[in-house]
């Protein structure tokens, strides 16, 4: 991984980088929060290690002059300021760990490794979409072509069951179950209702729609290419 360790102490400097070192990690110091505010805004870092006391410019505000900036690399803050205000404001600044001095290097190197873990997942979905339909996962909206679609909350959960699993077999009994939570086949018409609507809301005039019935089967997201 390559971090930049933001420490003006060099003893400190000199145990983290040679303990780091040894884990396989790439270090580059800087000594003061001017110089580090350069280095982390022109390069590209995996994981800044910052001290809250720096000379020019304190850690707190390089943190957030950074955050303010666009910079969304993982900070972890090695300080001597240990208190549970000095950690909340720590955090509140954008860090996203923090590590109080004197510590072990056994610990500072786990807690680079998971702050490396927490880097490398991929970002959360936030929007489904399948042919010309949308969904936004947080806003719990859905559209087609750009227009937004007039649908309720269960209307939108089919339709993302349908989105999700595009170009296959959607079974009746695979709605009731996802849907209504139905570990039974009931005498209903809820499915068949729900998707009535749903292809109205849709545009859909006939079955040759996006959703397509499976005679004897249930239904079928078509997406074009799929």
């Amino acid at each position: 991984m390559r971090i930049l360790l933001v420490e003006d102490d060099r003893e400190t400097a000199e145990y983290a980088v040679q303990g780091l070192a040894r884990e396989g990690h790439s270090l580059r110091v800087a000594t003061d929060g001017r110089e580090a505010l350069l280095l982390a805004s022109c390069e590209q870092w995996e994981l800044l290690i910052v001290d809250r006391m720096l000379p020019h410019l304190d850690g707190l505000a390089l943190v957030r002059m950074l955050r303010a900036g666009g910079t969304a690399t993982p900070v972890l803050f090695l300080t001597a300021l240990g208190e549970v205000n000095d950690r909340v404001a720590g955090l509140q600044a954008g860090g996203d760990d923090y590590l109080v001095k004197p510590f072990a290097l056994a610990e500072l190197a786990a807690r680079v490794e998971a702050l490396g873990r927490h880097a490398q997942r991929p970002a959360p979905e936030t929007v489904l979409r399948a042919g010309d339909i949308e969904i936004d996962l947080l806003t719990h909206t859905a559209s087609r072509r750009g227009e937004a679609l007039d649908v309720q909350e269960r209307e939108l959960r089919i339709l993302e069951y349908l989105m999700r699993n595009a170009g296959r077999v959607v079974t009746r009994a695979m709605l009731l179950e996802t849907i209504w939570g139905f570990h039974f086949t009931p005498r209903t018409n809820l499915v068949e209702s729900n998707i009535s609507r749903l292809r109205a809301k849709l545009g859909q005039t006939s079955d040759e729609g996006p959703i397509e019935t499976v005679r004897g089967l249930g239904y079928r997201l078509h997406v074009p290419g799929r």
